[in-house]
């Protein structure tokens, strides 16, 4: 839920506040390319687009001046970039909107720069997480965080489509969850210059409770997640979301349980895809964890090799759904 309490939005200090600066043009440049642009398919038939490729060089851009040094770990790369004609153009085109005196050169050195090797303290940016989402006008978010000594510790979740005040609907002003470990989970909407905290919700039922799961069947295990379902007595539809925006409703109370299941044996998450929002759910108050109830170990480099899965929940349904997804397997 969103609460009463609130803060002012440049309250927030130091990394945080050019987090928040980035992703808020990251989201500006996102909405103007929705509907628009050419889509490439990567080696593992995942669609890249242009905005894509274009977000990871204008937030690499914009945080240049607070990484510390410390290297940023984006999902995209630039070979596509440099090799695909039909990108290459479009993607500086669409960079000068926020970075006018962008060259080609610049824009690949910006993209290229995500493929760095995770140390133990590196930023990790997922520019357009959902792309199919992006693409079919579905939600999408841009998802920003910080990771030290495998704990992630701030995070910036911009929502171009998502509204919170009214329910979960498309919406044209959308907004950004920012959590900084220690500091509450935040909502802003866009436009505003104050932020209000996020609550998870009350459920402690698990028959009732409302679980959030990935649009594309292919991202998870449908038939999985129906014995679950079955096993907590639990006959609703799951809420079908693209992206990390399934987090953030964890984190507003608008759903109760999002659990993630690999689509095949020995998939792992990349870091990119749980980092930002796994802490908006913890800081929420609410808990997360692999399939095995394990705390995500962000330490393993690019993906997350000692967890399988993952569920985010209020706190109060984790345990239940913890043992129905043993007796479910």
């Amino acid at each position: 839920m969103i609460t009463s309490a609130c803060r002012p939005l440049d309250s927030f200090e130091g990394e945080t506040r050019r987090a928040i600066h980035a992703v808020a043009d990251a989201m500006r440049l996102a909405r103007s390319l929705e509907g628009r642009g050419h889509a490439s398919m990567k080696s593992d038939m995942s669609p890249v687009t242009v905005a894509d490729l274009a977000i990871q060089a204008v937030v690499t851009e914009r945080l240049a001046g607070v990484r510390r040094g410390l290297p940023l770990i984006g999902e995209e790369g630039a070979a596509m970039f440099e090799t695909d004609a039909e990108l290459t153009a479009p993607v500086v085109e669409a960079v000068r909107q926020i970075i006018p005196d962008a060259t080609v050169a610049r824009v690949a050195e910006w993209i290229g720069s995500g493929g760095q090797t995770p140390g133990s303290c590196f930023w990790t940016l997922d520019p357009i997480d959902g792309t199919k989402g992006f693409i079919h006008g579905r939600q999408y978010v841009v998802a920003l965080a910080v990771i030290t000594e495998g704990s992630v510790e701030m995070s910036v979740v911009g929502c171009p489509r998502l509204s919170l005040a009214e329910g979960v609907a498309r919406s044209a002003r959308g907004g950004m969850a920012i959590a900084v470990r220690g500091q509450g989970a935040w909502w802003n909407a866009s436009g505003d210059d104050t932020c209000r905290r996020l609550a998870v919700s009350t459920c402690a039922d698990a028959a009732v409770a409302r679980v959030v799961q990935s649009f594309e069947a292919g991202h998870g295990d449908p038939d999985r997640c129906a014995r679950m379902l079955r096993r907590l007595g639990n006959d609703r539809s799951a809420w079908l979301l693209d992206s990390q925006a399934k987090h953030v409703t964890v984190a507003a109370g608008s759903s109760d349980l999002l659990v993630r299941f690999p689509p095949h044996p020995g998939f792992h998450d990349a870091v990119w895809d749980q980092a930002a929002g796994s802490l908006l759910i913890a800081e929420a108050g609410g808990r997360v964890t692999d399939l095995a109830g394990q705390s995500l170990d962000f330490s393993t480099g690019r993906r997350l090799l000692r967890n399988t899965g993952m569920v985010g929940s209020n706190g109060l349904l984790h345990a239940a759904v913890l043992e129905a997804l043993h007796l479910a397997r």
